[in-house]
This record gives structure tokens, sequence and C-alpha cells, in this order.
């Protein structure tokens, strides 16, 4: 009996010490998840959670306060690439452009040249770059200027109305300093009709015989009267004719009759 009693208290004492064994597992496995410590109840019995363990900034956490949630991503502002400057200093479409414009050379101009209607003039102004300005020569022969209005150009050399120009705006500008330079000349001109390849009116731009403008326009036809061509000319408001004999020209017996043309004559070849 005794035997049986002994054996009886061991199962119980192996039961119990097994029983404590499982009920402490749990407990363990939450202590090491909690970093080591064992959850605290308080008076109310409610269960609170261990320390959470330290950050690595050296700071903790708050006890029962859930971790600050980051703001959302905010994608990179786009940055538009600037459109580039137009080379040459181009204005951009749809501003004003500028009025740049490259001015034609200077033109030679014969010793007796005097401004006529249609030619190309620049006024330029010692720095003054609101007064200088291409001009125009109007049929009327006048040329309009800043300040100055219309003023005559026509019958003058370059050098005359350069000295006009001086004058005239001394009245706006302190020591005016003018020139004239003709850009175009558009106002000698020679004419030549009748029985020839092209007639029509051609630019005078140096001294031209009566053969050498026949020559230009394309040569006599057929049918012309070669020996009765007439050289018609303004003199001093009054037309005066001269006889042109082109077989005795091209023969070489009076060659005095190819004379030189001037602004405004006309070549008759009947």
């Amino acid at each position: 009996m005794t035997a049986n009693f002994r054996s009886k208290i061991s199962a119980e004492a192996f039961a119990t010490v097994l029983a404590a064994a499982l009920c402490c597992t749990p407990f363990a496995l939450a202590q090491n998840e909690s970093g080591g410590q064992a959850p605290t109840t308080d008076k109310s019995g409610t269960s609170t959670p261990g320390t959470a363990p330290a950050s690595q900034s050296g700071t903790q956490a708050p006890s029962g306060t859930p971790a600050p949630t980051p703001p959302p991503a905010t994608a990179p502002a786009t940055i538009q690439p600037s459109a580039p400057e137009q080379p040459g200093g181009l204005a951009q479409p749809g501003s004003a452009a500028p009025a740049a414009t490259a001015a034609a050379p200077a033109v030679v101009v014969p010793p007796d040249y005097v401004i006529g209607p249609d030619d190309v003039l620049s006024v330029v102004y010692w720095r003054d770059k609101e007064m200088s300005t291409d001009v125009v020569v109007r049929p009327d022969g006048k040329i309009s200027l800043p300040l100055l209005n219309d003023m005559t150009a026509a019958g003058l050399t370059p050098a005359q109305l350069g000295e006009r120009l001086v004058e005239d705006s001394k009245r706006f500008i302190e020591d005016p300093n003018v020139t004239v330079v003709v850009r175009t000349i558009n106002s000698r001109k020679v004419f030549i009709t009748g029985e020839v390849a092209k007639p029509g009116f051609y630019p005078l731009g140096g001294p031209t015989t009566v053969l050498q403008l026949i020559a230009v326009a394309g040569g006599l036809r057929d049918y012309a009267d070669s020996k009765n061509i007439v050289v018609v000319r303004n003199e001093n408001g009054k037309p005066v004719s001269y006889q042109f004999n082109y077989k005795n020209v091209v023969s070489r017996k009076n060659l005095s009759q190819n004379i030189e043309l001037k602004p405004g004559d006309t070549v008759v070849v009947p």
C-alpha cells in the first residue's frame, strides 16, 4: 500500500511540473518578442505591453502610440526647358520683328551726278540714329526726313544736299554733322526705241556712247534705217537732236557722231 501511494504522488508531481512548463512557454515567447520585459497588469486588470526597445537614434516611441505615417511621396516638379534663343538675335514667333535691314552698298557716283527721282539715299547723322534714315527721292524731287519734313533733293549733288541738311538741322540739333550717301542711282536713264532687238530704258551707270547703247539693246533689226538714227536731248529746256550714221561709225568714217549719252537722252532708230 505504501508503494502504491508513493507511485501515485510521483505521477501527480510529474503532471504538475509538465503543466507548469507548458504554461511558462507562451510567457517566455511573449517576453522575447517584447524585448525581454514581461507585460504588467494595472489595478483594473488590463494588461499593458512592455516598453518597446530603443530606436537607433536613442529615442523611445511612446507606449501604446502607433508609429507616425510618412507623408506621401511627391513627384518632383518638372521644369520646362526654355525655348532656345533664335540665332542671329531672333525674335520668337509673335513678337515684334526688329527693323534692322542690311543697307545696300554705296555706288560709284559719276563726276557730273546730281540727285534725281527714284534715287535711293542714306542720310546719316553722326551720333544720332533717330535722325539717320534711308530715303527714296519722290517723283516731285523731294525727300521726307524726321523733324525736317519735306526737302527738295533733285538737282543737287550729295554734298550740296548735305550742306542744306546741316543748316536746317541746327534748329533741332546742336552742331549737326550730316553725310549723304548714294545707295542706288535710278534717275540716270537713257531710252532707245524703234528698230532694235530690245527697246526700252537702261540705267546710265557710267559713260555710255550711242554705239554702246545699241549693242546693249541687242543691235539693229534687219530693216532698220541705220543711216538716219537720231539722238534726242533736252538742253536748257529745249529739245535738240544729233544725227548718228551707224554705217559711217562702224566703218570709222565719222567717229565724232558717236557721242556720249546724258541722262534722259532718247535714241530713235527708224
